[in-house]
């Protein structure tokens, strides 16, 4: 296929960073989450875990390019089995981020990078929202009279990347106030402990939200 018809009109693509800066910079679930990790595991954590989501929802954006978002969006039960999935494993983190506050709180006793990474991936691949704001919004940025998904690969890619961007920032700002407050191991572990309650909350509003 050739390149240029993968390309956007500027005004479409001007359009769409506009409404993709908007969005991201208002914090969201995936910002608390990622801040959470910070202040239980640190700066670098938070990284890996803002880029391990990144990559999960770019997993999304193929999924939508390729007609996942329509199924998702239709079948309610396909939708509700992701939702519930998503919000499962949210509230199972943050159970064991307060279960294990007082390993967390020791350098030795850190999470591997693999695994935190991992963590971050199932996260950003189980968000129903995601997939469902994907298949709602980007198609409202292509050039109907060019190939349809290469135009959205494009945009999906180009809002990940932007979003992996600012998450890591909030997950740096979060990780050097953890770092501050490491020289208190009560104080620590109490961030910890609230970092795995947002979790909690997070994973319980994702199950009751429509």
């Amino acid at each position: 296929m050739p390149y240029h018809s993968a390309m956007l009109p500027t005004t479409h693509l001007l359009a769409f960073l506009a409404v993709s800066v908007v969005l991201i910079l208002i914090p969201g679930p995936s910002v608390l989450f990622i801040v959470s990790r910070a202040v239980a595991m640190g700066r670098g954590a938070a990284v890996r875990t803002a880029l391990g989501n990144a990559v999960g929802a770019l997993v999304l954006v193929v999924g939508v390019s390729l007609g996942l978002g329509a199924v998702l969006s239709a079948a309610s039960l396909s939708y509700e089995v992701v939702r519930y999935a998503g919000a499962a494993y949210l509230v199972y983190l943050g159970i064991q981020a307060i279960r294990h506050r007082h390993e967390l709180a020791l350098p030795q006793q850190q999470r591997s990078v693999r695994r935190v990474w991992v963590e971050g991936f199932v996260v950003g691949v189980t968000n129903p929202k995601t997939a469902v704001f994907f298949a709602a919004v980007l198609p409202q940025f292509i050039d109907n009279a060019r190939p349809a998904t290469p135009q959205l690969l494009l945009l999906g890619a180009i809002f990940v990347a932007l979003a992996a961007v600012c998450d890591s920032a909030w997950g740096l700002l979060a990780g050097t106030a953890r770092q501050w407050l490491a020289a208190s191991p009560r104080r620590l572990r109490g961030l910890s402990a609230g970092g795995g309650g947002v979790m909690i909350a997070l994973g319980a509003g994702l199950a009751v939200t429509e």
